[in-house]
């Protein structure tokens, strides 16, 4: 891939030479098929098209200055890709298939995993949709799984840099007791009002609050929030977010450079005592928040004053970051070496 400019790729979709296939029928699931088409065939009335039952993952595969390639903690996206499939009723994948085919085509799509040093990495997408057809509102009786890989540039041009957030109340991403726990499609699609809003208003995402009181703060955008204070990191507790993987390594991360932790609900009004905000997923690990706006309340709230990350954020960054990449002792044992 000598034509491939590492360190300007987009954080986007780029074809590469194979995915990997499996389906779901007569109750159970059959081989690992090898594809290079980026294209699906599938029925009108799959119930993935009309009822919701979609599902997906995003791991990632980072090639080390040693040579070797890493997945960071990919059993814990097997296990919520399963638990995702449990949420809207579709059939879970194996875990051992799950593991089989994302090192398959990591290996497969090797020459497309970014150099050590780019700050690029190839992104892995596992994909679940319900592709039995179905005309009335039921689970389908039929599957398909799906892992395309392609190469993405560091979602920070330029490096990690603090970006603004809104606070918006007009719009909810998920309630309680629904679905927004689970990585499914629906949920990004019943974000994407709020997220445009912000992003036409100058803003880089939306923090939504939760749907019931409008009184803790839930989702980052797409992302997990985090606060720091008192040497604390502190994150929100709800039946409403998404169990980041990136969000929970962090957890285990700040213990281990003695920062203590707190997951429990996060009022709104607690923003005005964190010295450093950050959102939290596997495509930015995190993004340090500058202001956060919220203009129902006419306040404005005001981290990384000098313009720059806050230095707990960047302890957290790196170390992570460095872990993934092969350059800090993987105390945890999150790394899996793709041969």
């Amino acid at each position: 891939m000598e034509n491939l400019d590492w360190k300007n790729l987009p954080f986007g979709y780029m074809k590469t030479d194979y995915n990997i296939r499996c389906y779901y029928r007569d109750g159970k699931w059959g081989d690992l098929e090898v594809s290079q088409s980026d294209h699906i065939d599938i029925h009108i009335a799959a119930t993935g098209l009309h009822y919701g039952q979609e599902a997906f993952e995003g791991l990632k595969a980072y090639m080390g200055k040693d040579g070797k390639v890493r997945l960071f903690r990919w059993e814990e996206n097997a296990a919520r890709f399963a638990y995702s499939a449990d949420g809207i009723m579709m059939a879970r994948f194996p875990v051992g298939k799950f593991r089989e085919a994302v090192t398959r085509v990591v290996q497969l799509n090797r020459r497309f995993i970014p150099p050590y040093g780019s700050g690029a990495s190839l992104y892995i997408r596992p994909l679940l949709y319900g592709s039995g057809a179905e005309v009335g509102v039921k689970p389908a009786s039929e599957y398909t799984f799906i892992v395309f890989v392609t190469p993405v540039g560091p979602y920070f041009k330029g490096g990690i840099k603090p970006v603004d957030m809104l606070i918006c109340r007009n719009f909810d991403r998920a309630a309680p007791k629904g679905t927004g726990i689970y990585k499914v499609g629906g949920n990004y699609a019943a974000s994407l009002r709020a997220g445009m809003e912000a992003k036409h208003g100058g803003y880089a995402s939306t923090i939504f609050l939760d749907a019931k009181r409008k009184k803790y703060i839930d989702e980052c955008g797409p992302a997990n929030f985090f606060g720091i204070k008192d040497n604390t990191y502190i994150t929100p507790k709800s039946e409403s977010i998404l169990r980041s993987i990136t969000n929970m390594s962090l957890i285990d991360v700040a213990g281990s450079l003695g920062i203590k932790t707190e997951r429990r609900r996060v009022p709104v009004e607690e923003l005005s005592e964190f010295s450093e905000a950050g959102a939290c997923g596997t495509a930015a690990v995190i993004s340090p928040i500058a202001r956060i706006v919220d203009p129902d309340r006419n306040k404005v709230y005001k981290y990384c004053k000098d313009g720059k990350p806050g230095p707990v954020t960047m302890k957290l960054y790196n170390k992570l970051v460095g872990i993934q990449y092969g350059d800090v002792e993987d105390e945890f044992g999150w790394i899996t070496i793709v041969e």
